[in-house]
This record gives structure tokens, C-alpha cells and sequence, in this order.
């Protein structure tokens, strides 16, 4: 039982921060981020960049779309932190992986309606979620090598 103690407060933590983060703002997010734990960073990204896509697919529809790119530029950057925080603990790197393809998903979504000058960025960061992607699963089924 005392081998499980300690493995369970971490699953209990990661969920209770999951579901608590629902109703946290994008920015108390992003200032928690820094002095959370590395199990709980990959969570707290993972959060905001699918934020992020949301928030970019509802800015487009409203023609912003300076602030859609932003949002579009924070997906790939808080995706690439879930990747880098789950590389350092070894945890949840299939999770992330599957969270980052959902989000590559959804940006293809978003990128169709878009006038090519609007797709290219859309479609940049796609790549570059695919990349995380594979480095992700290199990890997971190489060892990280």
C-alpha cells in the first residue's frame, strides 16, 4: 500500500488540476505554469494550447485575425512545452501525443475556411505540431534517442 501512496497523490493531483483548470483564466494558467512541477506543466500546456485553438477558430470567425495568429503561435508554443515537460519526466507522453494530434486536427479544421494568405501560418504551425508529434513518439517507442 505505501508504494501506491505516493503514485496516487500524483494521478489525483494531475486530475484535480485538469478539472480545476476549467475554470482558471488563460493567464493564471500561464503565471502557474512556471512554479508547477514538470507531470503538472505538461497538463497546464496542454490546457492552454487547446485553448488556444478554440480561441484562434472563434477570432478567425470574427475576422481578428492578428489575434488569431497569436493564438495560433501560442498553440504551438505551449505544445511544444507539454513535449518538452513530459520528455523530462518520461509520463504522459502518449496522452500529449494524442492531445497535440487532436489539435493538429482541429487546426486543419480551422486553416479550410481561411483565405490562402491566412492558411500559410495555420498550416506552418500544423508542420510544426507534427513535429512535436514525432518527437513524441520517437520517445515514447525509442527511448528518446
Amino acid at each position: 500500500m505505501r508504494t501506491w501512496h505516493p503514485i496516487l497523490m500524483v494521478v489525483l493531483s494531475v486530475a484535480l488540476a485538469a478539472a480545476g483548470s476549467k475554470d482558471v483564466s488563460l493567464d493564471e494558467l500561464k503565471a502557474r505554469l512556471d512554479s508547477a512541477k514538470p507531470d503538472e506543466q505538461v497538463q497546464i500546456c496542454v490546457t492552454i494550447a487547446e485553448r488556444q485553438v478554440a480561441a484562434a477558430d472563434a477570432l478567425f470567425k470574427q475576422s481578428k485575425t492578428e489575434e488569431a495568429q497569436s493564438a495560433v503561435r501560442d498553440v504551438v508554443t505551449y505544445a511544444g512545452r507539454a513535449r518538452d515537460a513530459a520528455g523530462i519526466t518520461g509520463h504522459r507522453l502518449k496522452s500529449t501525443e494524442i492531445d497535440v494530434r487532436k489539435m493538429a486536427h482541429k487546426l486543419s479544421d480551422v486553416k479550410r475556411p481561411l483565405s490562402l494568405e491566412e492558411q500559410a501560418p495555420v498550416q506552418a504551425a500544423i508542420d510544426q505540431l507534427e513535429k512535436i508529434r514525432t518527437d513524441l513518439l520517437n520517445k515514447m517507442f525509442k527511448g528518446g534517442k
